[in-house]
């Protein structure tokens, strides 16, 4: 690892511990030349698979579109950072354990709204709209009184 101070390319482990429910290992290294410290994070590679788009383009998978579209929904929410990166870990093992290449946008979509529907009923009923294209206020009542019976 090279050093992000002096470029030196020897550094050594200090400590190593589990971070981010053991699917990271946070290692404080310490810089032979410079002496200084730095902690770097490590995990594993996994292939995800590829989301297949209703127009039939298929693309990698992309965690910062997933992370970004669930902060749109969860904007001004009363969501913890913490419970949203979990949520996404939870969505990204649930792809690693189906052991498909491909997954489709919409089933993909449904993950997402299962996950919001479990942090904030607020940002399900905003995601939704925007995923299921909502054409008038019936279809909103519709939601949020299915939300209410459950």
């Amino acid at each position: 690892m090279r050093c992000p101070f002096c470029a030196a390319q020897d550094t050594r482990v200090i400590d190593s511990r589990l971070a981010n429910e053991g699917d990271h290992v946070r290692r404080r290294r310490e810089c032979i030349a410079c002496k200084e410290r730095f902690t770097t994070f490590e995990t594993a590679e996994l292939i995800l698979p590829r989301v297949v788009k209703r127009n039939g383009i298929r693309e990698p998978f992309d965690e910062t579109k997933l992370r970004s579209g669930m902060l749109r929904a969860l904007e001004k929410r009363p969501v913890s950072s913490d419970a949203i990166e979990a949520a996404i870990i939870r969505i990204k093992k649930n792809l690693l354990s189906s052991g498909d290449r491909e997954v489709a946008a919409q089933e993909l979509g449904e993950k997402v709204m299962q996950e919001l529907k479990l942090l904030d009923h607020v940002a399900f009923v905003r995601f939704a709209s925007v995923y299921r294209s909502f054409q008038d206020v019936s279809e909103f009542t519709d939601m949020i009184q299915d939300l209410q019976t459950k």
